[in-house]
This record gives structure tokens, C-alpha cells and sequence, in this order.
């Protein structure tokens, strides 16, 4: 068994999860980038290794139990334990869809990623991380989630209209706390972080690009994934890790 840190990122081919990866790796920790495209996804890890990093690609749809456990399996035969999770996978299937027109199905499809396929691979990894001696779970949330920015009165978020995308966040924002009590006696900390405006996917295709850039973005992610045992747990943390947004 490897004493480097070894962690997984879901969701890691582009983007956020990407850049989560490659910080990571800097670090010196064995990163497995899960990806559900294989191609892209071992494009990715590839790329990132180049760079000097232990980066490992593994196959992984957060909605597939089948490819969760093999993952998991994966991890298991080469690693022995799991020191980080980065719950990062993440959808909105409501772009261009006003609140009224948001069907029951939309509200499937989102939360089948963001609440489900958390669900999914944070109970399939809880036996790699109490073999860890500081198991971290990293919960990628973001402040429409937040019901304290919603319900303020002079609220950004409570005019963004983005329902499955919010309420998915929101029931995020209480699985952190849940898993987080369950856990405390194993010593794993579980927080739930935001990145800010950055540059992804969902927030160019709804034009709130934002202007950090996806390495400002990773910073409160990164930092939250390298906690010293018993260092905080059942947070929420902003883009600066001294803030949060409010549950």
C-alpha cells in the first residue's frame, strides 16, 4: 500500500474537475480522474501525467452502480484505501427552460447526477476511506444552493430561475451534513465547497461565465481535499475558504 495520498475526482476530463486533478497531482497525490468518456477521459489523464503527475484514469458514470464498483474495485486492487473524494460530476438539464416550463423529468435528470450519483459513489467508497488515516470527502455545491442567498431579499441567486440545478444543490448541501455526522467517529471530514463564477460548462451555456479563471476556482476545492486530520468538518466554504455562503 502507497503511503502518497490518493484520491478520486468525478467528473474530471474537463473543466473544474480537471483542474482539481491537476492541482492535486501537484501535490504529490495519486489522483484517479473518473470520466464517463473513456476516450476523453484518458486523454485527460494522459495529458496530466504528462506533466509529471500521478494521474490514473478510471472509467466512472455516477449513475451507473456497474461502473461506480468497478471504479471503486480499481482503486481498491491498486491503492489499498482512498484518502480524498471530490464529488465534482455535476449537470443542469433546465438551460433555456423557464421555472413554470420545468418538467418532472428535467428534475430527474439533474438530481440522477448531482444528488443520486453522489449518493452513489460516496457509499461506494466510505470502506477505501476508513482504511485512510484522514479520509476527506469534497462536495462541489455552489451558492444557488444556498437557502440563505435565496432567500435574501437583493439575492443574484434567487433571480437565476435555475430550479433543478439549485434544488439539487441545496439537497447536496444537506447530504454533506448528514455524511459528515455519520462520520465523524471514522475521522472522515466531509465539506461542501463553491468555486465562484468560473468558466464551466453550465455557466458559459447560461452566460454567467464569470470572470475567475477554473485555477481560482479549484483553490477552495484543493485546500478543502488537503485538510489535517481534524481540521473541520460540516462546512460549506466560498471561493476564499474563510467564507461561507450560508446553508
Amino acid at each position: 500500500m502507497t503511503t502518497t495520498d490518493i484520491a478520486l475526482v468525478t467528473g474530471a476530463n474537463k473543466g473544474l474537475g480537471r483542474e482539481i486533478a491537476r492541482q492535486l497531482a501537484g501535490r504529490g497525490m495519486r489522483v484517479y480522474l473518473g470520466a464517463r468518456d473513456e476516450a476523453r477521459g484518458r486523454e485527460a489523464a494522459d495529458e496530466l501525467a504528462a506533466g509529471g503527475g500521478d494521474v490514473r484514469f478510471v472509467q466512472l458514470d455516477v449513475t451507473d452502480v456497474g461502473s461506480v464498483a468497478a471504479a471503486v474495485a480499481t482503486i481498491d486492487a491498486e491503492s489499498g484505501r482512498l484518502d480524498v473524494l471530490v464529488n465534482n460530476a455535476g449537470i443542469s438539464s433546465e438551460i433555456g427552460t423557464a421555472v413554470p416550463d420545468i418538467t418532472a423529468d428535467q428534475m430527474r435528470a439533474t438530481f440522477e447526477v448531482n444528488v443520486f450519483g453522489v449518493v452513489t459513489v460516496t457509499s461506494a467508497c466510505i470502506p477505501l476511506l476508513r482504511k485512510s488515516a484522514n479520509g476527506r470527502i469534497v462536495n462541489m455545491s455552489s451558492r444557488l444552493g444556498s437557502l440563505t442567498a435565496l432567500s435574501a431579499p437583493d439575492s443574484r441567486q434567487r433571480t437565476t430561475g435555475a430550479l433543478t440545478y439549485s434544488s439539487s444543490k441545496a439537497a447536496l448541501n444537506v447530504l454533506t451534513l448528514l455524511y459528515a455526522e455519520a462520520l465523524r467517529a471514522d475521522g472522515i471530514q466531509v465539506n461542501a465547497v463553491t468555486p465562484g463564477r468560473v468558466p464551466t460548462d453550465i455557466n458559459a451555456s447560461t452566460d454567467r461565465r464569470g470572470e475567475r479563471t477554473l485555477a481560482d476556482g479549484a483553490a477552495t476545492p484543493v485546500h478543502m481535499a488537503t485538510l489535517l486530520p481534524g481540521t473541520m468538518t460540516a462546512t460549506f466554504r466560498g471561493a476564499a475558504v474563510d467564507e461561507s455562503p450560508g446553508w
